[in-house]
């Protein structure tokens, strides 16, 4: 099935039906643990169920606790939930005729935080069409499809995980994720090559006003001496370095001075800077999703790759395994004891059945 064909069917038959499955399936079924449509056994991924709303209060508790909650913004009367400030950007343009003066407006679902039009355009049409998450088009779906796969909900919500079997795994789920909120995980910043010595203040200056807004004078004094070390580095070239030539850390080639490139905070403002098209998991190799991203051992990945690497998935479930004992099967996937078993009539897999 075509993009835009996708894009019909789901207008016409509405969020929740399968976009790859060609009419098979008459609408989402949640399959009781597998994370899989019962109609088309189609992934919930390629459903891509919920909405913006939805997304966002995820996106926000992702990023919430972590150096990217100025991304985020409390939800009031939220019992200190917070929302993701997803940034969506509408681009109107005049069309000239003979006639009176019309516009078309083109509204982007999201687009990088903190640029102008003119350099977040710039960013757009460096993405290949099928990419950009234009409301409406395939390119939006796609956005949505990546944030559900790349980040889901269940590799960071212990309430979202049905396979926690006991209070200890649900402790070392949470350690875990406060581990990665403060250590790996980032969300891209998009400027022009040389401008990393601007990005580096302007991040200097939240840590500084997260202290004070935590009066925690110990802690104030510790990061306002790193904040000012990175200050007096950045300050003596007026937030711009001295370099003649950019390269991509992705694909080496050259990144042009006055085209957008993303730099990434963990890689360091000045060691690393990407093409757009360049900035992916380097497992997958996808595009990362509203710029999510997750830095381990000097490369980026995505959300679900960085937790592979550091505990098992279930090949039945889809959730992370906190469990001991889990099964290793002679292919080297992974699976709870309860979910090695036959999609159809739940049999072990070690068993044979007509299935």
């Amino acid at each position: 099935m075509d993009a835009s064909a996708a894009v019909e069917k789901m207008s016409l038959r509405g969020a929740g039906t399968c976009l790859f499955c060609k009419g098979s399936c008459s609408g989402f079924q949640p399959h009781s643990w597998r994370k899989a449509c019962v109609a088309c056994g189609c992934s919930t991924v390629d459903h891509a169920p919920g909405s913006d709303l939805e997304d966002d209060q995820r996106m926000g508790r992702l990023l919430g606790d972590s150096p990217c909650s100025h991304l985020t913004a409390k939800v009031k009367g939220g019992g200190g939930l917070r929302m993701y400030k997803r940034n969506r950007m509408i681009v109107t343009n005049p069309v000239v005729s003979r006639k009176d003066p019309t516009f078309n407006t083109t509204t982007y679902d999201w687009a990088p935080a903190g640029l102008n039009q003119k350099l977040a355009m710039q960013y757009m049409e460096l993405l290949p069409e099928s990419h950009r998450p234009v409301s409406g088009t395939c390119g939006a779906l796609e956005r949505r499809r990546q944030l559900l796969s790349q980040l889901p909900v269940y590799d960071q919500d212990p309430m979202k995980c049905q396979s926690l079997g006991s209070e200890e795994e649900v402790s070392t789920m949470i350690l875990f994720v406060k581990q990665f909120k403060q250590e790996v995980l980032g969300v891209g910043e998009v400027a022009l090559p040389g401008e990393g010595g601007a990005l580096e203040e302007a991040a200097a200056l939240r840590v500084a006003k997260e202290v004070k807004d935590r009066s925690d004078k110990t802690d104030a004094v510790q990061h306002q001496n790193q904040s000012d070390t990175s200050s007096s580095t950045s300050s003596a070239v007026n937030g711009t370095d001295d370099k003649t030539e950019y390269r991509c850390t992705g694909c080496h080639g050259e990144v042009a001075r006055d085209s957008p490139g993303v730099y990434a905070e963990r890689a360091g403002y000045h060691d690393a800077l990407w093409h757009p098209t360049c900035f992916v998991c380097s497992e997958c190799g996808h595009g990362l999703a509203d710029l999510v991203y997750f830095w381990s051992n000097q490369k980026l990945l995505c959300g679900r790759h960085y937790c592979e690497s550091v505990w098992p998935r279930c090949s039945g479930c889809d959730e992370l395994i906190f469990c001991k004992p889990f099964l290793t099967a002679k292919d080297g996937r992974t699976w709870h004891p309860q979910h090695y078993c036959c999609w159809k009539c739940g049999q072990s897999l070690d068993s044979p059945c007509q299935h």
